[in-house]
């Protein structure tokens, strides 16, 4: 069986030369004004960091603004949310990032859900998550977004599919689930203390390992024809599930690196000049 690679890189290239194309666009008949991203990072952590500096290079590529606000570790949940409180009300902001994970003396929950809904372009707050879950606009978690987006391009029928979704955070598997019933799959989620785990799996016609462990799921719980979607990155350049023996044994499957990640980057992007174009006049 010849295995159909799902390029996230190549795809968000793609996806890029459209979004340059529609920033000229507006730039042209809006005086020059572009969609802004402000990206809040708080205390040092390098990964962080280093996500951010890679969204804010993004944005420039496209020919869209961003501004990185870095505040300290030693930051409190009340100074978080004044900084969020002035970026909801400034005009010039079209989308708000705040890098996850904070420092642990932050109530991250209770700053996700500050973001405005019409500037949670990463799709964070509970509001969204509903309104989503609920088929009505809202932008989608981006990292599953993106791995919709990611589907869709490479045309693969989901209707009927079973699903299962291993992880359940708030911002990659639980999202995941909902965003898979909606495209007609029936979902089944799991996550690191499900009894059986490999039985589940087996049943599977698409699998999506997000539960952050490296190459937690094993290639030979996998069936012959699965669509396989890795949502995780770890030290060596692996993801959640052993990928390596799947080659020529499934359907599809994302690489790591260079399959899920870059969409995740290019779903907030477009996310976020949708809501510029949205807002600028």
């Amino acid at each position: 069986m010849d295995t159909l690679i799902l390029d996230g890189k190549y795809q968000a290239s793609c996806y890029e030369d459209e979004f340059r194309a529609e920033v000229t666009n507006l730039k042209a008949r809006a005086n020059n004004a572009t969609p802004v991203l402000a990206t809040i990072l708080v205390g040092a952590d390098p990964s962080s960091a280093t996500y951010v500096r890679m969204k804010g290079e993004a944005c420039r590529r496209i020919g869209m603004d961003s501004r990185k606000i870095e505040m300290s570790e030693q930051t409190t949940t009340e100074e978080l949310l004044a900084t969020i409180d002035e970026l909801n009300s400034d005009e010039n902001v079209h989308g708000i990032l705040l890098q996850h994970p904070v420092p642990a003396q932050i109530d991250e929950r209770a700053c996700f859900d500050r973001i405005a809904l019409d500037k949670d372009v990463d799709g964070v707050t509970c509001l969204g998550f509903g309104r989503m879950a609920m088929g009505e606009s809202a932008y989608g978690s981006a990292t599953p977004a993106g791995i919709m987006r990611l589907l869709e391009k490479y045309q693969l029928d989901l209707s009927g599919l079973h699903a299962v979704v291993v992880g359940r955070s708030p911002i990659l598997g639980k999202p995941m689930a909902l965003m898979l019933l909606n495209a007609n799959c029936t979902v089944t989620v799991c996550h690191s203390r499900t009894k059986d785990l490999e039985s589940h799996i087996r049943q599977a016609d698409l699998v999506v390992g997000a539960v952050g462990i490296p190459e937690f799921i094993k290639a030979d719980w996998i069936k012959d024809g699965a669509i396989v979607v890795d949502a995780g990155y770890h030290t060596g350049g692996v993801g959640d599930i052993e990928l390596a023996p799947l080659h020529g044994r499934v359907k599809a499957l994302t690489p790591v690196p260079g399959g899920v990640g870059p969409m995740t980057i290019n779903t907030l992007i477009a996310q976020t000049l949708t809501a510029g174009t949205q807002a600028i006049k």
